[in-house]
């Protein structure tokens, strides 16, 4: 991205690296979950059909404007990693989400939804993860939606152009989740929880802000199976 909206987007994740949980800073606490891939969960119908000019890890702003997008601003951030607990660098994540209003960034909703839509929100996202496999987004706490009683965000994770991992993220301990069909369809009550992760206030934060840790772990490849040998 340019060198002047990278800057602003680097101003407004700074310290995002403090937002990581014991799992991030400290690998060999978690191992076992480690080896636990994050369990795959549908597409869904909205995966954007017509992807916005601003594309990058800031969903709260849309290039140059001043409005920010309505809701609870949310720092996304985490790690992806193989089994084994390997960084996964070079990653490209994305992620794409409904607006505070119920809308998403596809025509076959928005269009019978204008009314309602968040023009100020950009609706997707991606990052590419850095040599430690972290990846970074600012968004919005997600809602739930007509349907979707679990409020989440879509990710998908691909390597070298091809898609390894479709999942979606749920805010652990929301009412909503016992009664999500799309969640339940993950099957156990371990792989559900895979799907989940903590909404945490942040205590410094004067205009109300959130921050979320989720890491990916993807299936095994043929790289690990020669470690694990």
């Amino acid at each position: 991205m340019p060198a002047r909206t990278h800057s602003r987007r680097s101003a407004i994740l700074v310290g995002s690296a403090a937002l990581a949980s014991p799992l991030f800073t400290n690998r060999g606490l978690f191992a076992e979950e480690l080896l636990k891939p994050t369990p795959r969960l549908t597409e869904g119908p909205f995966y954007p059909n017509e992807l916005p000019l601003d594309q990058d890890n800031d969903l709260i702003l849309i290039n140059d404007r001043t409005t920010p997008a309505v809701g609870q601003i949310t720092h996304l951030t985490g790690c992806v990693l193989t089994p084994a607990g390997t960084p996964v660098k070079n990653a490209t994540v994305e992620i794409w989400q409904c607006d505070a209003n119920a809308v998403y960034l596809h025509t076959r909703d928005s269009n019978r939804k204008k009314a309602q839509q968040d023009a100020n929100f950009q609706g997707y996202g991606k990052f590419e993860t850095s040599k430690d496999g972290g990846y970074r987004f600012r968004t919005i706490k997600p809602v739930p939606y007509p349907g979707r009683p679990a409020p989440h965000i879509h990710i998908k994770v691909s390597q070298n152009g091809h898609e390894v991992l479709t999942t979606q993220l749920c805010i652990r301990g929301h009412e909503g989740n016992a009664r999500d069909g799309v969640l339940r369809g993950a099957g156990s009550d371990a792989n559900r929880n895979r799907l989940m992760a903590d909404f945490n206030k942040l205590a410094d934060s004067k205009i109300g802000e959130w921050a979320c840790h989720f890491d990916v772990v993807l299936g095994v490849t043929p790289d690990d199976r020669k470690m694990q040998r």
